[in-house]
C-alpha cells in the first residue's frame, strides 16, 4: 500500500536524487549556448554540476559509523554545497550572457530560431526550473550538514 501525498516525509537520499536532476538540466542549459560562448564556459559550468552530483554520492556512500566517517560524509556534504552554490553564481552569468540573445538559443523542429517573445519564455522556464532545482538542493544538503 502506498503513503498518502500529505503524510510522505523526504526520503534521505533526496540530496542525491535531486543533485543528479540538477547535473541533467544543467547539461540542458549548456546545450542552448551558442557555440561561441559554449567553448568558453559550458565545460567549466559542467564540471560544477558535476561535482556536486559526485560529492553527493560520495557522502551518501559512507554510513556514519564512526568520528572519522561521519567527519569525512559531512566533509562531503559540505564540498557539494560549496560547488553548488558556485554552480549557481555561474549559471546566472550563462543567463545574462543567453539573455541577450534569447531567439539564438532554440530552434523549431525545421532549424528555423524561435521568435524571441517565445524564446525567452523558454529560457525563462528553463532558468526557473534549474533555480528551484539549486534552492532545494541547498535546503537538502544544509538538512544534512545539520545532523553532524
Amino acid at each position: 500500500m502506498s503513503v498518502l501525498k500529505a503524510q510522505r516525509s523526504v526520503s534521505k537520499m533526496e540530496f542525491v536524487n535531486c543533485a543528479g536532476e540538477i547535473y541533467d538540466e544543467t547539461i540542458n542549459f549548456l546545450t542552448r549556448l551558442s557555440a561561441r560562448y559554449a567553448r568558453l564556459v559550458a565545460e567549466p559550468i559542467a564540471k560544477l554540476a558535476g561535482e556536486v552530483e559526485d560529492h553527493a554520492e560520495k557522502a551518501n556512500s559512507i554510513y556514519p559509523s564512526d568520528d572519522q566517517r561521519r567527519s569525512l560524509r559531512k566533509a562531503h556534504l559540505l564540498e557539494a554545497r560549496a560547488s553548488l552554490m558556485a554552480l549557481d553564481t555561474r549559471l546566472s552569468k550563462c543567463y545574462r550572457i543567453m539573455n541577450l540573445n534569447p531567439e539564438g538559443c532554440f530552434t523549431t523542429s525545421t532549424g528555423r530560431q524561435v521568435e524571441s517573445g517565445k524564446a525567452q519564455e523558454k529560457l525563462d522556464k528553463m532558468a526557473q526550473r534549474l533555480g528551484d532545482l539549486i534552492d532545494r538542493e541547498n535546503e537538502l544538503l544544509k538538512g544534512q550538514i545539520k545532523k553532524f
